[in-house]
């Protein structure tokens, strides 16, 4: 029993310390890592579109490498897009800082006129060392300097999802070599085959209900009057990759942003209402017709892992958090020691 007792203590030490290490690793390395995987996890969404594209009769006919040349080629095109529209709005939203500064600043001196601190000693010193202090030049000025590092992470996903897709072909020989037999073969390319079942359609799914609910929020936003609509329905869409949070932190930019615009709570709330009327009807109306139990992941194990990741990796780990807590599950599901731990990480038990 003393034998058996150190033997389970020396794996659990053991396994702590891998652990760690692997953690500190990812940290370390996450400048490597992150366009890598993320590359990774593009290539499931291209993968996909492809495959659907074959299912358009126009494009049935093209041969799937061409199908996969398209998708690339567009994905490139729209992370040059993308790229573009934030540095140049970012750009005009710091031409705008004063204008915005100005009416927030007849905001606030509203509001103590209202609650009748205006002319109370205090109220001085109260905003010397509150309002006073926030300085929106200062926040945005980190944002614009890091555009660079940006960009270069952004040509790196791209380069290496077109390397990936180059070598997908080649894929399934190159894995039934490597496991050394045939029924390990087999065994390893159906898991590979259930993982890009699911994170594919996924994937897929969300990023076609993420365009639907940008394309919601700048027709919201254009017509409430709203500048930099575009950018903002733009990032609307992609702060929804983050479950939970994502959709909230979406909304409250441009909230925000029409609060220092219009100068109004009554503005504000009218903007805070209509985008959550889009987040409701794409998040609790579409997203369970259209997904359903995708990803078979706990709510719980959702929020830890959007944790630890957003940790590890800031907002590129809380977006990559799901995909690869989905891929974890399956790969522990497939082995014999690690599948309870796997279901105890899914919603409904079923791995």
């Amino acid at each position: 029993m003393i034998g058996d007792s150190g033997l389970k203590l020396s794996r659990l030490t053991y396994g702590l310390a891998l652990t760690l290490m692997i953690g500190w690793l990812l940290w370390v390395g996450q400048s490597v890592l992150i366009p890598i995987i993320a590359a990774l996890i593009a290539v499931y969404v291209l993968s996909s579109g492809a495959e659907a594209m074959g299912r358009i009769p126009p494009f049935g006919r093209v041969p799937v490498v061409w199908r996969r040349a398209l998708v690339v080629l567009g994905f490139a095109l729209a992370v040059v897009g993308l790229f573009t529209l934030v540095s140049r709005n970012l750009t005009l939203v710091v031409s705008a800082l004063p204008r915005y500064e100005d009416n927030l600043d007849a905001l606030v001196d509203r509001g103590a006129s209202l609650l009748g601190l205006e002319d109370e000693p205090s109220w001085a010193s109260l905003r010397q060392v509150t309002f006073d202090q926030i300085s929106t030049r200062a926040l945005v000025g980190p944002a614009l300097m890091s555009l660079q590092g940006i960009g270069s992470t952004l040509f790196l996903v791209v380069l290496y999802a077109s390397f990936f897709m180059a070598e997908r072909g080649a894929f399934t020989a190159k894995l039934i070599t490597a496991a050394g037999s045939a029924d390990d073969g087999a065994r390893a390319m159906s898991l590979v085959h259930r993982i890009n079942e699911r994170i594919g359609g996924y994937l897929f799914v969300k990023t076609v209900l993420n365009v639907i609910l940008g394309a919601l929020s700048y027709v919201i936003m254009l017509l409430i009057g709203i500048e930099f609509a575009l950018f903002w329905a733009v990032l609307i869409g992609f702060f929804n990759y983050i479950p939970y949070i994502g959709s909230a932190a979406g909304v409250a930019f441009p909230v925000l942003l029409s609060l220092a615009q219009f100068g109004s709570f009554l503005g504000a709330g009218a903007v805070l209402i209509a985008l959550s009327a889009a987040q409701v009807l794409v998040g609790g109306y579409l997203e369970p017709r259209m997904m359903g139990q995708t990803f078979n992941l706990s709510p719980f194990v959702v929020v830890v892992a959007l944790s630890v990741w957003g940790a590890l990796w800031g907002l590129a780990g809380a977006i990559l958090a799901v995909p690869m807590t989905a891929s974890l599950v399956l790969v522990l599901a497939e082995i014999n020691q690690t599948r309870p731990l796997a279901v105890m990480l899914s919603a409904n038990g079923r791995v």
